[in-house]
């Protein structure tokens, strides 16, 4: 057939890019989606496609793939590896399984690594090599990471991401590489890398396939892994067995003031997803702020509990069914509701709020916690601040000394985050910076700290 149409459509918030291959004839092979099916659809339905394949290349632990509820709702054929022994109907492949598109073909790679099951998808026009969809392995410029599975695996899983890469090598040069993992995944893409690349650029460029030792590349790769939301441990089952097929889009059911005090009684929690100045000026006293925008997922993912009811806050003019589909994605599928009325109805009705001091560069007058990634922190911070980051605040919160403090991140967003959740564990006299180290060193001409 003539040129291949492979459209990228990427989820800038979990940092990845799932892909919609235009058959030619009316269809299209979807690779890596979401549960979170919005852009597929619109994409497909501009085109005037029927979405008549989707292939998964792993197990996700990011996110809830959205393979089974086209399945259901579609007829989509599902194509996925035969050893993630996956509990609902899909075609299960090995290693040099092809199936035939109608003019294009698929050729199933085994590149275990980033899982144990990994496949990789070769696109075929013929006897031609077109690209290659390498899910987890081979990444624009890294590798994904290998201790998502179990940690006793990890070195195990860096041996078998080794080989897979070397593999994937082999390949003509002029392959294109359609990763699923990109900047600001945290299955380890680097930052600010190109989302797709070729096989030749990869051998001239990427640092890993540099390495030809395969104890070097364990090393380099393993000794690379940052930390990671909690919730990656559980969704690589829940996608075994299968995500639960949506009966209609997630939505917030409106809650009125009485019941979110009741259901707070019961141990729900509230999730404020207003702008950090809304939530600093007046918020639900224990409200969790994770504010709503592209990032939202991983942060809800992160920080608040999933076998808990959450309640959410929002602006009016906030998308009610934004907020539901990204925590959707990720598990969070049963959702409380939302406080009818927002904050004011809170108010109205007679109940405490509390508020949280925002400072800007140039009056931090307090101890200063750094709450951002290890790599962040180390690359520059204010000079004598503590570090802990975000992901560990909630299980450390107590250790925090219990004094004054000015929480920052790199804007503001995720220390208010922070600053919630030692609120959360009674901590009092907290101040948010409203900027990151660069804007301190600027208002204040004095020099960050590097290193650890």
């Amino acid at each position: 057939m003539g040129a291949v149409e492979v459209v990228p459509l990427v989820d800038v918030g979990l940092g990845n890019s799932a892909y919609l291959v235009d058959l030619g004839d009316g269809r299209t092979l979807v690779v890596d989606v979401s549960l979170d099916l919005r852009e597929i659809s619109r994409a497909a339905g501009r085109r005037g496609l029927s979405v008549t394949f989707a292939a998964d290349t792993h197990l996700h632990a990011d996110f809830l793939s959205g393979a089974r509820q086209l399945s259901a709702t579609e007829g989509t054929r599902v194509l996925a590896s035969a050893d993630g022994h996956r509990e609902f109907a899909h075609s299960g492949l090995r290693d040099g399984d092809e199936v035939d598109l109608g003019g294009l073909r698929l050729r199933a790679l085994g590149t275990p690594g980033h899982t144990h099951e990994h496949l990789s998808f070769l696109l075929l026009d013929g006897d031609r090599p077109v690209g290659v969809f390498t899910g987890g392995s081979l990444l624009v410029g890294a590798a994904a990471r290998t201790d998502l599975v179990s940690p006793e695996r990890t070195e195990a899983l860096a041996r078998a991401q080794y080989a897979s890469l070397r593999r994937l090598a082999e390949l003509p040069d002029e392959v294109a590489v359609w990763p699923t993992h990109g900047a600001g995944s945290f299955c380890s893409a680097p930052p600010g890398a190109d989302r797709v690349s070729t096989i030749g650029r990869e051998k001239a460029t990427n640092p890993l396939l540099a390495v030809d030792d395969e104890d070097a590349f364990v090393a380099a790769l393993v000794g690379s892994l940052g930390s990671f939301p909690p919730y990656f441990l559980r969704l690589g089952e829940v996608n075994r067995r299968g995500p639960a097929v949506l009966n209609q889009p997630p939505a917030l059911e409106p809650l009125e003031v009485e019941a979110v005090r009741a259901l707070l009684v019961d141990g729900a929690v509230v999730v404020d997803v207003r702008p950090v100045p809304d939530f600093a000026a007046a918020h639900v006293p224990g409200a969790l702020s994770i504010p709503l925008r592209p990032v939202f997922a991983s942060w809800l993912g992160w920080l608040a509990p999933h076998d808990r009811p959450l309640v959410i806050v929002r602006r009016p003019d906030q998308d009610p069914a934004e907020v539901a589909w990204q925590a959707a994605k990720i598990g969070y599928t049963d959702l409380a509701g939302e406080l009818l009325g927002g904050l004011d109805a809170w108010t109205a009705a007679g109940h405490p709020t509390t508020g949280t001091r925002l400072v800007g560069p140039d009056q931090v007058d307090a101890p200063v916690l750094d709450i951002r990634q290890t790599p962040e922190f180390a690359a520059g911070h204010l000079p004598g601040a503590r570090h802990v980051e975000l992901g560990e605040l909630a299980d450390r919160a107590r250790d925090v000394p219990a004094e004054p403090l000015v929480v920052m991140c790199g804007h503001g967003e995720r220390a208010m985050g922070a600053a919630s959740l030692l609120e959360r564990a009674g901590h009092r006299d907290l101040a948010v910076l409203t900027g990151g180290p660069d804007d301190w060193a600027t208002a204040t001409g004095c020099r960050l700290e590097t290193g650890a």
